[in-house]
C-alpha cells in the first residue's frame, strides 16, 4: 500500500468515482465522490427511508460522501469530505487543497480553511493560519 492510500477495493465489491453534481463516472486519478456497491454494503438505515434514499441510489451504489480517486495501481486515496467542500460561485473548493498550499509556505506552520457565507458567492473560503516561529508574514502577503 502506497503512502496516503487506503488500500484497494474489497473482494466482491465494485467501486466508482463520480462527479457529485452530475453523477458522471470519472477516470482514474481524478478526484470525485467515492461510491461502492456489493452484497456486503449496508441495505439502508433502520426506519429512515429518506436517509437511505439520500445515501444509496436506485442502482445500489452507496454514496460515501468521501472525495477520492483511484490511481493506476487500483489504490484508493481519500482527499476530502463532500460535505466539507466550499461552494464558491458554483465551484467545489476543497479546504484540504487550500490548506496544503498554505502549509507549503515557509512562514506558515499550521492552517485551517472553513467556509463563510457570502451573498454574492454563496460561500467563500476563510483561512486561519499559525505563523512559523518568529515569522511576521502579513495577511496581504498570504493572499
Amino acid at each position: 500500500v502506497k503512502s496516503g492510500a487506503c488500500g484497494t477495493v474489497v473482494r466482491n465489491a465494485e467501486l466508482k468515482i463520480i462527479e457529485p453534481e452530475t453523477g458522471r463516472s470519472l477516470p482514474r486519478n481524478q478526484p470525485g465522490e467515492i461510491c461502492i456497491r456489493g452484497s456486503q454494503i449496508m441495505k439502508g438505515y433502520l426506519n429512515d427511508l429518506e436517509a437511505t434514499a439520500n445515501t444509496i441510489d436506485k442502482d445500489g451504489w452507496l454514496h460515501t460522501g468521501d472525495i477520492g480517486y483511484v490511481d493506476d495501481d487500483d489504490e484508493i486515496f481519500i482527499v476530502d469530505r463532500l460535505k466539507e467542500l466550499i461552494k464558491y460561485k458554483g465551484f467545489q473548493v476543497a479546504p484540504a487543497e487550500l490548506e496544503g498550499m498554505l502549509l507549503n509556505h515557509p512562514s506558515i506552520s499550521d492552517a485551517a480553511v472553513v467556509a463563510m457565507k457570502d451573498e454574492a458567492a454563496g460561500e467563500v473560503p476563510v483561512a486561519f493560519v499559525v505563523r512559523s516561529g518568529g515569522s511576521q508574514i502579513s495577511e496581504d502577503e498570504i493572499k
